[in-house]
């Protein structure tokens, strides 16, 4: 990890969440955060790595840290997808891509012979100040999830 000079600081920022809540960067409850941003609720690799950030939620909470997916989907659509995964943590809705755009998570794949627009599966760790820690790009869900959990373990 960089020291703390080099650090990316990452600015303020307010998106609906899930419960009726919203979420503001500045505003986070826990030391570290994770956001994990996603293609689309209700799709194999999403609803994967949603449970698996799900399953290791009791070991991030101990390490201080909280958890919130972010997808272009609706609050409707991500309601629904979290109770039924019975994620313990938010998602957060980006339908204006405004969080997508600020992390530059929008980018053009090949999915069934097209190319689309989408979002890069990606995963970002800021610490209490508001400062980018450490990045995933183009994730893979596998092994994904235990690799945070390994990083965010090791923060001071």
């Amino acid at each position: 990890m960089a020291d703390s000079q080099s650090l990316v600081s990452i600015p303020d920022f307010t998106a609906a969440m899930t419960s009726g809540k919203t979420f503001q960067l500045l505003g986070r409850p826990a030391k570290a955060t994770v956001l994990f941003f996603y293609p689309k609720d209700n799709t194999p690799g999403c609803t994967t790595e949603n449970i698996a950030f799900r399953d290791a939620y009791p070991q991030f909470v101990a390490a201080g840290v909280e958890i919130y997916g972010i997808s272009r989907d609706s609050l409707r659509s991500h309601e629904s997808f979290k109770a039924k995964l019975e994620l313990p943590f938010e998602l957060i809705s980006d339908p204006d891509e405004a969080v997508c755009q600020l992390f530059n998570v929008m980018k053009m794949k090949q999915m069934y012979g097209k190319t689309v627009r989408g979002i890069e599966r990606s995963t970002f760790v800021i610490d209490a100040q508001g400062r980018l820690v450490k990045e995933w790009r183009g994730v893979k869900v596998a092994t994904h999830v235990e690799e945070v959990l390994e990083f965010v373990a090791h923060l001071k």
